[in-house]
């Protein structure tokens, strides 16, 4: 016997109190001038005010203002804060907002009643009745009533098609809009070679200027080699902690004999930075020659056009396809420096091995889960162990372990998971910071779509028949049965790791313990101790995915989670759009190209939910509107085949006609020089602009992100 409504209400008021202590609880931290590190990182990145101390009754009362300022900001405002990524982010959430209001009419119109009054049952009243007699299992075999559901399942189909059409076409023009609008751009005329082949004759820098300029005499330009500077990075730290230090104290006399590491060429009375645009001359390399040992296998090559890198980065430079690879280089902020030291020949061997242990965690991941279901099939567990029976006597009890305690041990278990993930997508040694992000984003997705759906729905009915899987063929339709039965827990999911994980996500609760902790107990007075951090879009773009396909399998089967959902993503749209605004600083961004896994798995719901829609309408003996589906799913396939073939390839070259347009503009206008001497600048991994690493301050930001769970 599954749930029933004052079991659902019980989680439901739990949630909603939760809700609304933290969302007043920010409303009352935020204003306080302690916390302005906390919630207002991005602003203090941009300008230092004084912070106002004074008393005032108005910074203790709650109120609504923020919710009205995340509202009213457009979308142009918001890209100018967040970039690109940011505006994908909030699209995915207003796509759902839109498609499960569409299917919230269309099933609260259609397949609510039918589901209601599928059998011939009397309904005393609603509140004694369990949640499965909302659902698509309270219908009779061969009953007709299933046509309602077919229909409806048509109607969410053909209008998520038209919405994701119309989605895609309006960000792949902002994609072209950000590629041209971002000029110059010092990636678009730099190519990263790896796997530069050694010779004992010459340093690596010498063959990478023999080789472009034999292949590639006038359009080739320059080059800066990559340099393993692992000793040289904690020097720069050292000096760089010595020198926050000197700052907040400053004494005299000390300044001038601090330290010198072995990259100074100047006097003692400053540290040395390791570039040095004044002196460096195009053609001859600015390195000394004690540095010449560190070169890595790896270099930044830049070409005099556009047209001309991308011509480079294309083509196969060499015989062996393992020497010479070319690709276009990140953007410098998204250059992830450590992975360039990696031998080249190295990486797929480690690409292999974060396959086979991201397969491992999605397998040892099966055990937790399955002890959350059993929570949920309490009846079962008493029977297997008797002595629960007097511990779960009372009716109170019972609603907490079975509505609200399964999501919320799940929820924990996969608190873990985020910084694994990350870690292994770091061992597959990516070029840039965003394609970790994307790849460590790809991972978390694969682990929630397995472990949150299909383990919890094959789990519960492991517990039936312990046989499905010695039975891989049954395992659709014993799918199709255990996916209504499971609504339950699915709704009460949206609830605990839904509503109450978007507030926690406004209040920051480990960023404001951390200040305090700061602030109060070290007595620090550095305001960004710890952030401001970069937006944890591999976190947060698999959770609301996740949530999508929660929706679209079960708005026909159990259209009563659709009201929850919509709650959740009215609710994550105005706390992510202000946290985009006043929390997160962008640093570097990947220009939309998430917005290609979004498109991947909403497609990949949608499909999951029509093959599962059939299997239920075989079950019930409904084999015309069985039929009807096959059809469909072929329309829905076909349409993404079109997508991907018409907007995909946008989003991962940059098409030639734009480049060359620019390179014209350019030539035109006679911007050529001056774009030659930023990229003098522009890859040099230590400047005297930062504070003395691009690759250590990028890092902090990302180590800030990688201790906070995201799930």
């Amino acid at each position: 016997m599954g749930m029933n409504i004052p079991g659902l209400l019980t989680s439901a008021g739990i949630n909603i109190s939760i809700c609304a202590v933290l969302l007043s609880l920010y409303s009352v931290l935020s204003k306080q001038p302690s916390n302005a590190s906390v919630y207002f990182g991005q602003r203090l990145s941009q300008v230092r005010t004084r912070r106002n101390e004074r008393f005032s009754l108005e910074r203790f009362v709650p109120s609504p203002s923020w919710l009205v300022k995340a509202w009213e900001t457009s979308e142009e405002e918001l890209q100018s804060v967040g970039g690109l990524d940011a505006v994908v982010f909030i699209r995915m959430i207003s796509f759902c907002m839109k498609i499960f209001s569409v299917a919230a009419i269309t099933c609260t119109c259609l397949v609510l009643p039918v589901n209601y009054y599928g059998k011939e049952l009397e309904h005393r009243s609603i509140a004694s009745d369990s949640l499965d007699s909302f659902t698509i299992g309270n219908i009779g075999e061969g009953s007709k009533w299933l046509w309602a559901h077919c229909l409806a399942l048509y109607i969410i189909s053909f209008s998520t098609c038209i919405l994701l059409y119309l989605e895609y076409k309006s960000i792949a023009n902002m994609r072209m809009a950000y590629i041209i609008g971002t000029s110059p751009n010092p990636s678009h005329f730099t190519v990263l070679a790896r796997s530069i082949p050694w010779s004992p004759e010459e340093s690596y820098s010498e063959s990478v200027r023999r080789f472009f300029m034999k292949l590639y005499p006038t359009s080739y330009l320059s080059h800066q080699m990559v340099y393993d500077f692992g000793t040289v990075r904690k020097l720069m730290n050292d000096a760089a902690t010595m020198y926050k230090m000197l700052k907040n104290d400053p004494i005299e006399h000390i300044g001038s004999n601090c330290l010198r590491c072995g990259l100074c060429r100047g006097s003692k009375t400053s540290f040395k930075v390791l570039f040095e645009p004044e002196s460096a001359r195009w053609g001859r390399d600015p390195v000394e020659p004690d540095l010449r040992d560190k070169e890595c296998p790896a270099a930044f090559v830049f070409f005099r056009t556009r047209s001309a890198a991308l011509t480079v980065s294309r083509a196969l430079q060499s015989s062996n396809p393992m020497l010479w690879v070319t690709n276009l280089a990140p953007e410098p902020d998204d250059v992830y420096w450590r992975s360039l030291q990696l031998p080249f020949g190295q990486l797929w061997i480690r690409k292999i091995a974060t396959l086979l242990a991201t397969s491992m965690i999605l397998l040892l991941f099966i055990l937790p889960v399955t002890l959350v279901q059993g929570l949920v099939h309490l009846d079962k567990l008493q029977t297997s162990l008797p002595l629960l029976r007097g511990i779960l006597k009372n009716k109170f009890v019972i609603q907490i372990v079975t509505g609200y305690l399964p999501s919320v041990v799940l929820m924990l278990f996969l608190y873990i998971v985020p910084p694994i993930m990350m870690h292994l997508s770091t061992l597959e040694g990516p070029i840039s910071r965003s394609s970790r992000k994307m790849s460590a984003c790809r991972k978390i997705l694969y682990f929630l779509i397995w472990n949150v759906f299909f383990v919890n729905v094959i789990s519960g009915k492991f517990l039936d028949k312990w046989g499905i899987f010695n039975r891989p063929k049954d395992l659709p339709n014993e799918l199709a049965r255990a996916v209504p039965s499971q609504a339950t827990f699915f709704t009460t999911y949206v609830l605990t790791s839904g509503w109450a994980s978007v507030s926690s996500e406004l209040v920051q609760p480990f960023a404001l313990f951390y200040n305090f902790m700061s602030r109060h107990v070290i007595r620090s007075k550095d305001d960004a101790s710890y952030g401001p951090f970069a937006f944890p879009y591999h976190t947060e773009i698999p959770r609301v995915l996740v949530f999508g396909l929660l929706g679209f399998t079960l708005c026909i089967l159990a259209p009563l989670i659709l009201p929850f959902l919509l709650v959740y993503f009215f609710l994550a749209y105005l706390v992510y759009r202000n946290q985009i605004l006043n929390v997160y600083v962008t640093t570097y961004q990947s220009g939309g190209r998430f917005w290609t896994i979004v498109h991947n798995t909403l497609i990949f719901s949608l499909v999951l939910t029509q093959i599962i829609t059939m299997g239920v309408f075989g079950i019930r003996e409904a084999s015309i509107a069985s039929g009807l589906t096959i059809p469909l799913i072929i329309f829905t396939l076909l349409f993404n085949e079109y997508c991907r073939r018409r907007f995909q390839p946008i989003f991962q070259k940059n098409p030639a006609e734009v480049l060359i347009d620019l390179d014209r503009q350019d030539e035109q206008q006679g911007r050529f020089g001056e774009i030659y001497l930023k990229l003098q600048t522009a890859y040099c991994r230590f400047t005297s602009s930062s504070t003395f690493s691009r690759d250590d301050r990028l890092s902090r930001s990302e180590k800030s992100v990688s201790h906070r769970p995201g799930l």
